[in-house]
């Protein structure tokens, strides 16, 4: 039997990792509610304040990929953590609204390289069979980090002023730093608590899922790099799969799926803590609470639908049908009066549908893409799919300012997840009879 050390070795420590950074993105949709008398802020301004960390969010994302597989993706990780840390506690020493949009632009510039750079890591440690799991459950970071911070938030809330969280939730990150050091390595061959037997194994069968990818970088010219009827060579042959894998049908597909379904998802998980507060009209920590019952469900659901997704490599349903999930939940929702237990039970019955698809979603480009294309497809997807971050929110707060409400919001959140459901199962390849999770990698599909 193959030992399985890395599960209990690298899952952890990004988890952990992953899940600070969550905090110090998703903490301001807890603590804008209560930031009003310092500086009063229109819902407009408050889903501005959320949203414009996702154009900061784009800056790094491709290089950082690159890096990531070129360099070190510890390493790249570690720079990133250290700089996020430090744009997290200026969002406590702002003085005006400028200031906030200014800080939340840093902190996504600097968390926005993190996400594909730990793709990339994976990717090194998890052969297909693996990859949903092994992402979900990195992925859980996500729920786990609403579970355990939004109470806290709210706690912090009730006890000091809003600057202080900031401040205290930004300085974590520096110390996990450490740990990430010492207890991460890039691949097999250069982690020391490795056996060589799972060594030798990941090695083996990493190597066997890449000679059996299609060569994306010998699409449209030869193997010296010659464009046919051109004659025309490429420096580096690797550019030529560059530019493939960038004008891919699949990966421009992904890209598409990414940016309707993050609209949904950020403008509901940075918008439920002001849900809530209107829905119950108690405390901070009462808010903080009943924020994080959604999230242990979908924390449940991420890593059933992670196992499943590997047990039958159907990676289009383990997209589409969450997705829908969540849609149902959202219209039912906001098109009804509902008692405040009610909307509590839908909003558990959203949370699930849309982190769900995190785990197969991002075993698809590893399982399409080669190697020497695949950081810069991932940083793609999500550089382009994470504009929906800053759509999202600024989209529900400004309809909320229109409108009076924010149902309105929530129901054209709902029209963007319904396109993403619709490109993920009309666009993406259904499975196969082979698609299992023991079948050839040749013959899998998303």
């Amino acid at each position: 039997m193959i030992p399985r050390r890395r599960w209990a070795y690298v899952i952890p420590v990004a988890v952990v990792m992953y899940m600070l950074a969550y905090l110090d993105r998703t903490n301001v949709a807890v603590i804008l509610p209560y930031i009003g008398d310092d500086f009063p802020l229109s819902a407009g301004a408050k889903g501005l304040a959320s949203g414009i960390f996702f154009v900061g969010y784009l800056v790094l994302q491709i290089p950082a990929a690159v890096l990531a597989a070129k360099w070190s993706a510890r390493k790249t990780v570690l720079i990133l953590m250290v700089a996020w840390a430090f744009a997290a506690v200026l969002c406590g020493l702002v003085q005006n609204e400028t200031q906030l949009y200014l800080a939340r632009l840093l902190l996504g510039l600097f968390e926005g390289g993190v996400w594909p750079a730990v793709l990339i890591l994976l990717a090194s440690w998890f052969p297909q069979a693996e990859r949903a799991r092994a992402n979900a459950l990195w992925m859980t970071c996500l729920p786990i980090s609403a579970i355990l911070m939004s109470p806290l938030s709210g706690f912090m809330l009730d006890h000091m002023s809003w600057r202080w969280v900031f401040v205290l939730q930004g300085l974590p990150p520096l110390v996990w730093a450490a740990v990430w050091w010492f207890a991460v390595a890039d691949r097999p061959a250069r982690a020391r608590w490795i056996s060589a037997a799972e060594r030798e194994y990941l090695e083996t069968t990493l190597k066997a899922e890449e000679d059996a990818k299609p060569a994306f970088a010998k699409q449209g010219c030869d193997n010296r790099g010659f464009a046919p009827g051109r004659g025309l060579r490429h420096p580096d042959p690797r550019k030529a799969g560059y530019r493939q894998a960038l004008a891919n049908r699949q990966v421009l597909l992904l890209v598409g799926i990414y940016f309707f379904w993050i609209t949904g998802f950020y403008g509901f998980s940075l918008w439920l803590p002001s849900v809530v507060k209107t829905m119950t009209g108690g405390s901070a920590t009462a808010v903080g609470f009943l924020s994080a019952v959604p999230y242990v469900l979908a924390l449940a659901g991420m890593i059933a639908c992670g196992h499943w997704s590997d047990r039958t490599g159907n990676r289009r349903l383990a997209v589409t049908v969450p997705l829908l999930v969540a849609i149902g939940g959202l219209l039912l929702g906001n098109l009804g009066h509902w008692p405040a237990a009610v909307q509590l039970g839908l909003l558990c019955v959203v949370a699930p549908g849309v982190y769900m698809p995190y785990g197969p979603f991002w075993a698809i480009p590893s399982r399409v893409l080669g190697i020497e294309v695949v950081a810069v497809a991932m940083g793609l997807i999500n550089a382009l799919g994470n504009l929906g971050g800053f759509a999202g929110p600024y989209l529900v707060g400004w309809l909320t300012d229109v409108t009076g409400t924010a149902a309105t919001g929530f129901v054209v959140l709902a029209a963007f997840l319904a396109v993403a459901a619709g490109l993920a199962f009309f666009g993406l390849k259904p499975v196969t009879v082979e698609g299992s999770a023991h079948a050839p990698a040749a013959t899998r599909h998303p």
